[in-house]
């Protein structure tokens, strides 16, 4: 009965772990590039009481053993990076990626972050910036005195200035891959930093270096299902229900032993 009451206690744990994943992505569910992560779970030791295979006489073995397992542990949280929604927004410094890929940010300490937000604004001196003011890089300039912006499918920033008849482009945004972005740091803010696990950044332009694409004028929205997340919600509430009935169960059966010698 004790090893029952552990062995539930894991359970309750994991599903407790596993809701604030979910709830993280009912959160974000409105956060542009957001990708929701998921909560992998893996099974614990075992106590083998009898080994399977093991002998029972001289010409005869054990065909399965017995084994107990005790309990969960969740393994690791991985994020899901399906592609989320292109949302036109008319905004002429929006850009969604349409593919792989993460734009390159500078951050106040001279370090790269990497972002798949790409709900950009320009400070006082015309760069290209993130909500938090932080630069896009290779940096990019918007003269003062424009009268429209567009970005292409391949990056490049064009300008419309007052008394000319064509475009001029202004820069490059480019993108940067990993060969594993499932291991890149999560810093908030729709920010991330490489890691060990990432992998060393491959920079290049939209569409190449295997990037996506850009899409201006739009957003990549959350690739959160929330029908879905319900789903799982009602899922992980009937598992920590269920555990919690294991635990009561094991308490009143080592209830009834202790007042067996009364």
């Amino acid at each position: 009965m004790n090893r029952a009451l552990f062995t539930s206690a894991t359970g309750l744990a994991a599903q407790q772990l596993n809701l604030d994943v979910v709830a993280n992505n009912l959160a974000n569910a409105s956060t542009p590039g957001f990708k929701r992560s998921r909560a992998d779970f893996q099974d614990l030791v075992y106590q083998s009481l009898r080994d399977p295979g093991g002998q029972t006489g001289p010409s005869s073995q054990l065909p399965t053993g017995t084994q107990i397992g005790l309990g969960v542990s969740t393994g690791s949280t991985s994020t899901v990076f399906t592609q989320g929604t292109l949302q036109s927004t008319g905004k002429e410094y929006d850009v969604a990626i349409k593919g792989a890929g993460y734009f390159k940010i500078l951050m106040p300490d001279g370090s790269n972050s990497y972002s798949r937000s790409g709900a950009f604004n320009i400070d006082s001196a015309g760069k290209l910036v993130t909500s938090e003011g932080y630069a896009v890089q290779p940096e990019i300039i918007i003269p003062p005195n424009h009268t429209s912006v567009s970005i292409s499918g391949d990056g490049k920033v064009s300008v419309q200035l007052p008394g000319q008849n064509t475009s001029q482009v202004v820069g490059t945004i480019q993108l940067t891959n990993f060969i594993n972005p499932a291991g890149l740091k999560a810093l908030g803010s729709n920010l991330f930093q490489i890691s060990k696990a990432s992998g060393q950044p491959v920079e290049g332009d939209p569409g190449t270096q295997g990037t996506g694409t850009l899409l201006g004028g739009s957003l990549e929205s959350s690739n959160v299902d929330i029908v879905e997340e319900m789903v799982r919600m009602i899922i992980i509430q009937r598992a920590y229900d269920t555990n919690s009935k294991v635990i009561q169960a094991a308490d009143e059966m080592l209830t009834t032993t202790n007042g067996i010698k009364r």
